[in-house]
């Protein structure tokens, strides 16, 4: 029970929400993440931790970078989970969060970022 509390809070939260739509098309790096959502760095590790220790993502160190993508889940979690992304990708922040992805992965170097997006395949 405790996984489900858990997961339901980390899903509570908008930015949390925003970050795991992000990551729906595979993995990310932060600082695109923070460029997106355009906040500070600690703002969205923080949110990136609490999503973490939910379980829900899982996080890889490519030198300085470091990049996320959503963890497989149990098929319970998973179907809730891509309900609510499911869900949230109508919403009208969520549409322009992506378009601002689009932009700084072809561009990221307008946005002062030298790493590409990573896709994991």
């Amino acid at each position: 029970m405790r996984e489900l509390v858990l997961s339901f809070s980390a899903l509570a939260d908008p930015t949390r929400l925003r970050l795991l739509h992000l990551m729906k098309g595979g993995e990310i790096c932060v600082c695109f993440l923070q460029g997106v959502l355009r906040t500070n760095q600690p703002k969205i590790s923080r949110h990136l931790a609490y999503l973490r220790k939910a379980g829900l993502v899982d996080a890889r160190r490519d030198g300085k970078w470091m990049h996320y993508r959503i963890k497989k889940q149990k098929p319970e979690l998973q179907r809730i989970l891509t309900g609510a992304l499911g869900t949230i990708a109508k919403e009208p922040q969520c549409r322009d969060d992506l378009k601002r992805l689009n932009e700084i992965r072809c561009c990221p170097a307008r946005y002062g970022f030298s790493s590409p997006f990573v896709a994991e395949k």
